[in-house]
This record gives structure tokens, C-alpha cells and sequence, in this order.
């Protein structure tokens, strides 16, 4: 299925200590490299990556991806930069990931689109340790939805994705949550199993 894909990496990161998660290193690399990586080896990949960043707009650029900063103010969190991207092209079907995405089964992105092929407005990732709903694809056509759910002083994907026809996928593979400087000295440590 034709897609776009956005790395989401606009984010305070507040739990990170501030830092500018995207650029935090992780095996001698920037978590959007491992991201990067992790998505260049899906089948079907996307004809574009897009990047949502707000800060270090340079250093971002030099990663060869168009960059999207979010269109409203004060980092309204993640569905400023996925709305960033409807405004590009609300058209077409968008692959939505976050930049601590460094581990992906290589069935991620075919699964999730199929479901969005289907007839789903939405379909996002769950593991066995939980919903993952910054894992998504999104079908056509929803930004308006998205902009009076903004609008409206909404920001939880979550609760964004209650309002369309949403499906979770469950996936065996467990994504790495790297919310903080614990959950990346974790990581780092754990010998890889896939």
C-alpha cells in the first residue's frame, strides 16, 4: 500500500531529563537513526519519510528527510506533529511512529496498513505488555477530525483514536519503550533477540 511514514521526534521529553530525544544515542547512534533504520527494512516501505522535530532543526536535516514542525504552539505533544503532516496531505495514508521506534518486527508496517486498507480509519500496535498507541496507520481524510479534537484542548492520542474506527493489531514482538535515561541504559545492556 502507498504510505508516507512520520518519525515523531518534536516532543519536550520531559522524562528524558529535556533532552532531544531523537538525538539521544543509543549504540553509538541517534535514536532516529536506529528509527530510520528500523523502518528503511519494512515491506512495503514508505514512498517518504517525514520527521517532526521543533528543536535542532539543523542536525534533523542532515538526516536527508523533510522535516515538519508542528503548526501550533507550546509542543501540544504528538498530535501536533501527526496534524503537522494531515496538513501536508491529508490524502494519503501515513505510517506514525515515534523516534524510540529502534525495534520493529518485519511485519509492522504491512499489518498495520492492511488493516487501514480494510476500510480502518486507524490502526495501531499492542504487545504483551501493552497498547502502544503512537504505533499507527492512518487512512485519508482526517484532519479536520484531528484539528477540532485539538482545537477542542484535546491531546492524548489515546483519546483522539476512541473517536475513529480504530483497530489494535497485537504483535508478539515487544517495542521498546525509551522514555527515560533508565529504559535507554536498559536497553543498551539487553542482548538482542530479534
Amino acid at each position: 500500500m502507498s504510505h508516507q511514514a512520520l518519525i515523531l521526534a518534536g516532543g519536550r521529553a520531559t522524562r528524558m531529563g529535556g533532552a532531544d530525544k531523537g538525538l539521544v544515542i543509543l549504540s553509538g547512534r541517534p535514536l532516529l537513526a536506529h528509527a530510520l533504520s528500523a523502518l528503511s527494512a519494512q515491506t512495503p516501505p514508505p514512498e517518504r519519510v517525514w520527521i517532526s522535530a521543533n528543536r535542532n532543526l539543523d542536525v534533523y536535516a542532515g538526516f536527508g528527510c523533510p522535516l515538519l514542525p508542528d503548526s501550533l504552539p507550546d509542543y501540544p505533544g504528538p498530535l501536533a506533529g501527526v496534524l503537522a503532516a494531515l496538513e501536508r496531505e491529508d490524502g494519503g495514508v501515513w505510517l506514525v511512529m515515534p523516534c524510540d521506534a529502534v525495534r520493529l518486527p518485519a511485519d509492522f508496517s504491512r499489518r498495520l496498513l492492511a488493516e487501514v486498507a480494510s476500510g480502518r480509519q486507524a490502526a495501531s500496535a499492542r504487545d504483551r505488555e501493552g497498547w502502544h498507541p503512537s504505533l499507527l496507520a492512518l487512512g485519508p481524510g482526517l484532519r479536520a477530525g484531528l484539528a477540532a479534537y485539538l482545537a477542542g484542548g484535546g491531546r492524548s492520542i489515546r483519546g483522539w483514536l476512541a473517536g475513529l474506527n480504530h483497530v489494535e493489531v497485537g504483535f508478539d514482538h515487544l517495542f521498546p519503550n525509551l522514555n527515560t535515561a533508565d529504559a535507554l541504559a536498559a536497553l543498551e545492556s539487553e542482548p538482542r533477540a530479534d
